[in-house]
């Protein structure tokens, strides 16, 4: 996929619809060392942390992605196109511990431009991000009853907030002037 660097000040996205509708792929760990794992998520923000652009993602515990995101300083998050939602769709209901996920799933984990952390040939949005933050979410913080229901298990996700270093990306992600 031939991409286009993007300055944060130009990045264009619908807000919900990337995370909720088109879902992203979030790859934590070192590609060249062979030391990483993906795994699609749905739940996230893109805006403005501390005067700095900022991806926020949530890993929950159980999942294997969250060893690396822990281990690992760096993190990418790919968009694809809508011909490869099957792919995210295995990404994000198998786990890597299983085998690989990447290659059972059709895309070609290559080199980001910044990170260490994978991006993928395949994307047609690569976001590229440094930890610089992280929290657990607290269930006694809940301001809405309803937000315990996504965690029959307890299993509460890890926050992470994430300095956009590096954003490359199709046309339809480049604001006109």
């Amino acid at each position: 996929m031939k991409r286009i660097d993007i300055p944060f000040e130009q990045f264009t996205v619908g807000p919900v619809k990337a995370w909720q509708k088109d879902w992203l792929l979030l790859a934590a760990g070192d590609l060249s060392v062979g030391d990483w794992n993906c795994m699609t998520v749905g739940w996230g923000a893109f805006g403005v942390m501390w005067g700095r652009p900022m991806a926020l993602i949530v890993v929950r515990p159980i999942r294997h992605t969250r060893g690396f995101t822990e281990r690992y300083d760096t993190f990418t998050l790919s968009g694809f196109p809508e011909t490869l939602r099957p792919a995210l769709d295995y990404c994000g209901s198998h786990s890597g511990r299983d085998g690989d996920k990447a290659k059972v799933a059709g895309i070609t984990p290559v080199a980001a431009r910044t990170v260490k952390a994978p991006a993928f040939a395949e994307a047609d949005l690569v976001v590229e991000c440094r930890k610089i933050y992280f929290d657990d979410l607290e269930p006694r913080q809940f301001l809405a009853d309803w937000i315990e229901a996504n965690y029959p298990k307890k299993d509460y996700h890890r926050m992470y907030f994430g300095e956009i270093l590096a954003i490359s990306g199709v046309a339809k992600y480049r604001a006109k002037d």
